[in-house]
């Protein structure tokens, strides 16, 4: 009898093969069905974009290389009919867009502080090369010192100011060991009568510089009223405040006065380094410009604004009202006005309110006023990582037994950087470019100088300003670009996260 063939089973014996996916979901066919040609309407934008960006680029192609000229001396190699970039006026501008009004036999200088920033920021930037502890100090202690010394020349002449620093000195001690040893909320809790000490001299002091004192006689040498009390109430916090620190057994005072010495031992040094004359000739900061003021500022401001911004950050969440109140002033102030004006008021209205005869270089006056507009904004950008934390992971260190200070450096801030590394870098590229705004207070950046290359008679064409702006833009995206790709990549080799 005939077996039924619908009773029939069939048992695989091995695997069956692997077909290939279908062809409208794999490959680049695949993806330009996904992306760009998923619709009918998608598929027409596409091709109307498509359209015009290959027009935008090959009239840009068109412009700066087909029709571009690319040898002449002055102006009338670059007028003409369909006349495209005017490349020579770049060859011609661009030492000057570089260094701005630096003395031509001085340039090797900035030469010299870009090489050694490059040297030293490069393997800074690689994950996989070593010492990067070494490394971030002599970026952040000594390439600043560096710099100061090779462009202005040094010989600042800072020992005539050793009160001010002494009073600084001091301040910095009543207000940062007690910090440093028990955290922001219990070491100024601790410390009230020393903060109040300090307060007094540090207005006492600012009061210097506003009113006319008599002097008095101390010894054999007569000294300016306000001044010398001002240096007395601001001996008085710092004993003060390192009572207070030396008066807890666990070690924590000791230590976090060994750190002010080293600060402050690390502060006059490089008073003497830069009170030296190294025998380089002064250039004053007026005759900087082009590319090398546009990467001091924003360098400075980078540099400034994000440790600022953390200490802000973390004192707009403190649970102290004079703390808290005192961050959300100063970040609202300052987010709520803008930079040109903060410039306006740095380089027009500041000298105004100081006493005849009392100023201070225009650049730096600049260089403070940038450094703490941008402060303001990194404090809400690393505010917003910190709110991102799970209350869980405070609660888990403080059970271990952390202090304040080990609890944020250890486990609470790496998390809330790493969340905020997008709004980080973005912040630091909106810095970037407005550092093109410190032409408008007369300090010559890298726009600026084009801007007054531009009106050099030799040069007066019409393709001249397209080719110089194009130049610049090009300049400004290399380095926004470059910012950009390494956030990303840091992004990705910080991510713990489990994709689906």
């Amino acid at each position: 009898m005939a077996a039924d063939p619908a009773n029939l089973a069939y048992v695989r014996t091995e695997e069956a093969p692997l077909l290939p996916p279908p062809a409208n979901e794999a490959g680049v066919r695949g993806w330009l069905i996904k992306n760009l040609f998923s619709s009918p309407l998608n598929s027409l934008l596409t091709i109307l974009v498509g359209a015009f960006l290959i027009w935008l680029i090959w009239d840009t192609v068109k412009w700066g290389l087909f029709d571009a000229v690319w040898t002449g001396e002055n102006r009338e190699a670059c007028t003409g009919e369909g006349v495209g970039a005017c490349w020579p006026l770049i060859w011609d501008k661009f030492p000057q867009w570089m260094y701005g009004f630096y003395p031509i036999d001085q340039r090797w200088r900035p030469n010299l502080v870009f090489l050694i920033g490059g040297a030293a920021l490069i393997p800074m930037l690689i994950p996989s090369v070593g010492g990067k502890l070494w490394n971030a100090m002599f970026l952040l202690i000594f390439f600043p010192l560096i710099t100061i010394i090779l462009l202005s020349g040094g010989h600042v002449n800072f020992l005539a100011q050793t009160y001010a620093a002494v009073i600084a000195l001091l301040l910095l001690a009543a207000v940062i060991v007690p910090i440093a040893a028990f955290g922001l909320e219990d070491g100024l809790q601790r410390n009230r009568p020393g903060i109040i000490l300090a307060a007094a001299a540090l207005l006492v002091w600012l009061g210097g510089f506003l009113v006319d004192t008599p002097s008095i006689s101390i010894g054999f040498a007569r000294v300016n009223a306000l001044p010398f009390f001002s240096m007395l109430l601001a001996f008085l916090a710092g004993v003060v405040s390192l009572k207070v620190a030396l008066a807890d057994n666990s070690g924590a005072g000791r230590s976090a006065l060994k750190g002010w010495a080293l600060i402050a031992g690390g502060l006059l040094l490089a008073m003497l380094l830069l009170d030296i004359d190294f025998g380089l000739e002064p250039v004053e900061t007026s005759q900087w410009g082009g590319l090398l003021v546009t990467l001091v500022v924003a360098v400075t401001g980078i540099v400034a604004s994000l440790p600022i911004g953390i200490l802000l950050a973390l004192g707009r969440r403190s649970k102290m009202p004079v703390v808290r109140m005192f961050s959300i002033v100063f970040i609202e102030i300052w987010r709520g006005v803008p930079l040109i004006t903060v410039l306006f008021m740095s380089s027009v209205m500041l000298p105004l309110f100081l006493p005849e005869g009392v100023n201070f270089d225009k650049l730096l006056r600049a260089l403070v006023g940038v450094a703490l507009f941008s402060s303001a904004y990194m404090a809400e950008v690393v505010r917003a990582g910190l709110q991102a934390i799970p209350r869980g992971q405070y609660e888990g260190a403080q059970a271990l037994g952390l202090s304040y200070w080990q609890m944020m450096a250890k486990i609470i801030l790496p998390q809330a950087l790493k969340i905020s590394i997008p709004n980080i870098v973005g912040n630091f590229i909106s810095l970037f470019k407005d550092t093109t705004l410190v032409s408008i207070i007369g300090i010559f950046d890298l726009l600026g100088i084009v801007q007054a290359g531009l009106r050099d008679a030799n040069w007066a064409s019409a393709a001249s300003a397209p080719t110089g702006y194009f130049t610049v833009a090009l300049i400004f995206w290399v380095f926004c670009f470059g910012m950009s790709r390494y956030s990303m990549f840091i992004e990705r080799r910080l991510a713990t996260g489990h994709k689906r």
